[in-house]
């Protein structure tokens, strides 16, 4: 038999506490992403008892790759746009980023000695460009307010008892009042992301959203040629429709073998994840509608008459994309420019603006970004992320059917949900 944690007993046995924890309110949060540390970290005090559980070695192992190992903490922006940047149920999270915002994370991060910076599109980054400094951070802010972090525990079960729960690892057992459940998605499970929060929540009577690839690349059926490969196309459009739906995103696109990516692709696949039958094209000069496109077209050809079409996709498309730009549009580049007709210049000017791919699905959900679908929402108490169906277990961070863009957002919702929690359970120890 599995030894079981004694500060707590079936029975609650006080004779049994230490003096330190007793009559303390004993938390067991699983998992210790940035919400489960940000939730630890703002729970603990003389009233709970606070243990976070991972199964990995250290804290914080996703945060380490976010942000391309920056950490892409926040968004600076004000809660009406924030809100604006959640693709699946924003409403759920109006009560919890307004209760901690963008603005609150800044001040605490600059508060506990990192520093932080804001970059284009208001992406708040530390200062030292190091996502292990926004885990130090969290680590010894929790340290400091007494939190028990325990590793390489693995989560086999969360059962509902008479009084409390009990919380099984494979060495051992945890009785606690309450259980936070912080595990993330499914996504870049390498670093713990391996969806058992999820199953936890089915064995406990909650529904679970079908899961799917968010912030990925878009496959493509095109052969995307070695000289394109890790480009990026700046400044051009991307849109995505079918019969019932349409979109068009702005920013930079980046080609990888049968994928598109970059930040519109990453955020196209968020808004296109529940979808099929889609036409996807690219915009390569969205600055520039038909007519002054076509203006530029002539001038450029009557710059230069005696060269041939290449030049002039030259002076419109970096160089290395004009060949597979020529060889998907089927353009003949022998023509000279002075003899380039209308009706040449009319195809070319579509294909420009209307460069198209075969749409072939998403990657796979391990390698998306973040997860969409998780815990159904309408079984969440929005304000304190306690559970509807089973009281005393909340569900924070990923694992919850929300997401959003990249630039911070879904960093802020896990400190934002984490923080709510927080204080949820704070509020019991004084009601």
């Amino acid at each position: 038999m599995m030894p079981v944690d004694t500060c707590f007993t079936n029975s609650y046995n006080k004779k049994e506490m230490s003096e330190k924890n007793k009559g303390k309110k004993r938390i067991v949060c699983i998992g210790a992403g940035a919400s489960g540390l940000f939730f630890a970290l703002n729970c603990a005090d003389a009233e709970n008892e606070v243990i976070l559980l991972d199964s990995n070695a250290k804290v914080g192992r996703k945060m380490y790759i976010s942000g391309k190992g920056r950490c892409n903490i926040t968004n600076d922006c004000e809660v009406k746009e924030f809100i604006g940047n959640i693709v699946r149920n924003p409403r759920f999270l109006y009560s919890a980023i307004n209760n901690f915002k963008p603005a609150d994370t800044i001040a605490f991060f600059n508060e506990h000695g990192c520093p932080l910076k804001t970059e284009r599109g208001n992406r708040v980054f530390p200062v030292s460009d190091h996502a292990s400094d926004i885990i130090d951070c969290l680590f010894f802010a929790c340290r400091k307010a007494g939190v028990k972090i325990e590793f390489e525990k693995t989560v086999k079960e969360i059962r509902k008892e008479k009084e409390g729960f009990l919380v099984s690892c494979a060495d051992r057992d945890y009785h606690a009042d309450a259980v936070v459940i912080a595990t993330g998605g499914r996504s870049y499970p390498s670093t713990g992301s391996t969806g058992d929060g999820y199953r936890f929540a089915e064995s406990l009577g909650h529904h679970i959203v079908d899961l799917k690839s968010a912030l990925c690349p878009i496959r493509v059926k095109e052969f995307i040629p070695r000289e394109c490969l890790r480009m990026t196309l700046k400044n051009v459009s991307l849109s995505a429709h079918n019969a019932s739906f349409k979109k068009t995103l702005f920013g930079d696109l980046e080609f990888l073998p049968g994928a598109l990516s970059g930040p519109i692709a990453l955020s196209m696949s968020s808004l296109i994840n529940r979808l099929e039958d889609l036409s996807v094209e690219v915009d390569l000069k969205p600055g520039l509608d038909e007519e002054k496109l076509d203006k530029r077209l002539l001038r450029e050809i009557e710059v230069a008459p005696n060269k041939d079409v290449y030049h002039l996709l030259g002076t419109l498309l970096p160089r290395e994309f004009c060949s597979f730009f020529i060889e998907q549009t089927k353009t003949d580049t022998s023509i000279k420019l002075n003899s380039f007709t209308k009706a040449m210049r009319s195809k070319l000017l579509h294909d420009l603006k209307h460069f198209p791919f075969t749409f072939d699905g998403l990657e796979d959900i391990d390698k998306g970004i973040v997860t969409s679908g998780g815990v159904d929402v309408k079984e969440v108490d929005p304000r304190t992320m306690e559970s509807k169906l089973c009281k005393g277990v909340y569900f924070i961070g990923e694992v919850l059917d929300v997401d959003a863009f990249t630039g911070g957002f879904n960093m802020q919702i896990a400190l934002s949900t984490g923080h709510a929690c927080a204080m949820a359970l704070k509020k019991e120890d004084h009601d």
